[in-house]
């Protein structure tokens, strides 16, 4: 067949013919989002064609390597516009002629939708699939829950849905969800195909009622949607599919969809999608171009620096990781093979990806290896002088234009750079432990970090599948500075009368995975003791300081290392509550005539979000964060707080930041020097605006 011209155009929707066959093509770059315009596109289309006798099938196509990848998000933020999606689809099933989606690219969201509609879903072997509403904290709204149950049936439907799963065209092609995948040039087959395909509307299709299965799907999503109410009310939806009516099912679907778009975690969902988004874009990097990145080099062999190689591996670079020595080397490899191992029994990997990923790390004490490379990232002690001393070398081994990165977490950037003849080549790449797991890099820019620089900082975040956030340089950059504030009030409500299992909980319950003192334990006391000691010579005599800390440092409670900190811990590696705290606590008290008084779940949460969010305001005034939603994107991504909940930011402008505000005030009361409210919060308090409204 041949493409005849393009008979009919509405914006972003166009339908050509091929012989009797009309071809439908989306082009809304880019991905084809389904604004407004699409939808009217796509409606005006299918009314045109229902009224066409010498169409005999139609096909809706995407363009090469796209067809509708879902839903446009900005839209969500304002009332929905006519025409909706049901109305698209519906039209799509009413017509007499066979419809035929070809899928290459990504069909995600209301794309599946749409192609759930057709009688017929081919793609190309590098097509995805999937319904993700869940991950923005709604359900599919134009008939996913009703139509995919029918295709895959009830508890494949539930774990695709209520996850949010992501399928490639050969798992979609053994769900049922595809009806075939073609190799060769996938319009004109089915162009082809189309005219002799049968009717098969999925709304005059019955459910089997689920069983074991049904039931072991329904608490895997619960357990990993932890608290997200979109999952539930989307196993609702799929399960009733068995005994309610389509027209019904429709109907439930569409109500929970609307009532779920307007809730706060909806709410905070997208505000973190495009966070996500604004993130990566950082003024004075326009027609910036990235250095290369072939040869990659890591310093040091411990935790974070097999962590950061075992990462760059898995993200297909090669790497070399440099040692003191052939002892430290052999240990870094072994360090390295566990890893990995972990990862094999826990079957998130198979031994044979383990090895090819193996291959890509040589480590060596050999500095001359880094003669080639074109970065190489820093992981040692977190000591200034050691880090120094590193980049002293690196300035005389590593080529001219080398990007010479120091995953520091604290110390002065310009520090280090100040140690090598071109402060220009040097950044800072943080990243969070356990480096190969945790999606947070911090990329940190020093008063002479060339634009180029950053933008290859940008581009290897992009490529390991990291989340970016620029920061500029200042003790502890954005993360551990909010952390540092965060940890000093949470020990100062102990002190006054809350116990540490009390706070974790409180902080559980608001959606944490741990609480802030069992991730004292877990990083390691020592870790924050250094720190403290360090601020020990700047620190205002007025600023209150809780001992207590030290005092388990002192006995040698270090953490989860040392069987002991905040919490004992036994040999299951359970945490326990242990009253020789509770003494030290009561002890520390006696000594400062602190009477105890009891708090509240709700008060521990709103004093420690509301310190986050007015350290996180001296952040942005100070030049640290480019904008509130980096913050946001800190904290979620790398120290645990609730994506339910949008950020530290952004919970604050929903508590309101008079109230915030307020808040701040007693805890300056309860802190002394360093915990007065910021300037920022102050004004935008007063002038009834939020974080999110605020620009430099």
């Amino acid at each position: 067949m041949s493409e005849a011209p393009t008979r009919e155009r509405t914006g972003p929707v166009s339908v050509a013919r091929r012989g009797d066959v009309a071809v439908i093509t989306v082009t809304n770059p880019p991905v084809n989002a389904i604004s407004r315009a699409v939808r009217a596109g796509l409606l005006d289309a299918f009314r045109s064609l229902a009224a066409d006798s010498s169409v005999t099938a139609v096909v809706i196509s995407g363009r090469p390597g796209r067809f509708i990848a879902g839903a446009d998000i900005r839209e969500m933020n304002s009332a929905p516009e006519p025409p909706h999606l049901p109305e698209v689809v519906a039209a799509i099933e009413a017509l007499d002629v066979p419809v035929v989606a070809a899928i290459d690219g990504a069909a995600l969201g209301g794309g599946l939708e749409i192609a759930l509609a057709c009688d017929c879903r081919l793609a190309t072997p590098s097509a995805t699939l999937g319904l993700t509403e869940t991950r923005l904290g709604i359900v599919p709204g134009a008939g996913g829950t009703q139509r995919l149950p029918r295709l895959t049936g009830i508890a494949a439907a539930i774990r695709l849905i209520g996850e949010g799963k992501i399928l490639i065209a050969r798992e979609a092609l053994k769900s049922g969800i595809l009806d075939d995948i073609m190799e060769t040039d996938l319009l004109s087959a089915a162009c082809a195909l189309a005219p002799s395909i049968a009717k098969r509307r999925l709304s005059a299709m019955g459910v089997a009622p689920g069983g074991d299965e049904v039931d072991a799907a329904i608490a895997e999503v619960i357990r990993r949607a932890k608290g997200l109410p979109a999952a539930a009310r989307a196993v609702e939806l799929i399960q009733a599919t068995a005994d309610t009516p389509f027209a019904a099912g429709l109907g439930r679907e569409r109500a929970a969809f609307l009532e779920l778009r307007e809730g706060p975690e909806a709410k905070a969902l997208r505000h973190l999608f495009f966070a996500e988004r604004e993130a990566a874009k950082v003024p004075g990097l326009d027609g910036v171009t990235a250095r290369p990145l072939g040869n990659l080099a890591v310093i040091g062999g411990g935790t974070m620096g097999a962590g950061i190689a075992a990462a760059l591996a898995d993200a297909g670079l090669p790497v070399t990781l440099i040692e003191r020595d052939a002892d430290a080397a052999a240990s870094a490899t072994a360090r390295l093979h566990g890893l990995y191992e972990r990862q094999v029994a826990g079957g998130r990997l198979a031994r044979a990806e383990v090895e090819t990923r193996l291959m890509r790390i040589t480590a060596s004490a050999d500095w001359s290896a880094l003669a080639d490379v074109d970065l190489v990232i820093e992981a040692v002690f977190e000591d200034i002088a050691v880090k120094t001393d590193v980049f002293r070398r690196l300035d005389e081994t590593a080529r001219p234009g080398a990007v010479l990165a120091t995953n520091t977490s604290y110390l002065d950037l310009d520090a280090i750079a100040a140690a090598t003849c071109r402060p220009g080549d040097v950044i800072g790449l943080h990243f969070f432990a356990p480096a190969n797991v945790m999606k947070l890099l911090e990329i940190v820019r020093g008063a002479a970090t060339a634009p180029d620089v950053v933008a290859t900082a940008l581009a290897l975040a992009r490529r390991m599948g990291k989340q970016p956030v620029v920061a500029h340089n200042g003790d502890g950059f954005i993360g551990n500075r909010i952390f540092a504030v965060y940890r000093r009030h949470a020990e100062y409500l102990i002190e006054d009368g809350a116990s540490p299992v009390e706070v974790d909980a409180a902080l559980e319950a608001y959606g944490f995975a741990m609480g802030i003192f069992a991730v004292s334990d877990l990083s390691g006391l020592d870790i924050a003791l250094a720190m403290r000691r360090r601020r020990d010579a700047t620190r205002s005599p007025d600023e209150r300081y809780v001992d207590i800390a030290d005092r388990l440092c002192a006995a040698g409670r270090l953490g989860r290392k040392t069987g002991a900190g905040w919490y004992a811990y036994g040999a299951d590696g359970r945490k326990r509550p242990d009253p020789a705290v509770a003494d030290m606590l009561a002890a520390a008290r006696a000594e400062k005539g602190i009477t105890p008084r009891r708090f509240t779940a709700q008060e521990i949460q709103r004093r420690l979000v509301a310190v986050m969010a007015n350290e996180g305001a001296r952040v942005l005034a100070d030049g640290i964060a480019l904008r509130a939603s980096d913050i946001d994107l800190a904290f979620v991504h790398g120290y645990g707080f609730p994506r339910l909940k949008g950020g530290p930011m952004w919970a604050a402008d929903r508590i309101g930041l008079a109230t915030i505000l307020a808040e701040i005030e007693a805890a300056h009361r309860a802190g002394g020097a360093g915990s007065e409210p910021a300037k920022l919060l102050i004004d935008l308090a007063r002038r009834n605006a939020t974080f999110s409204d605020w620009r430099p």
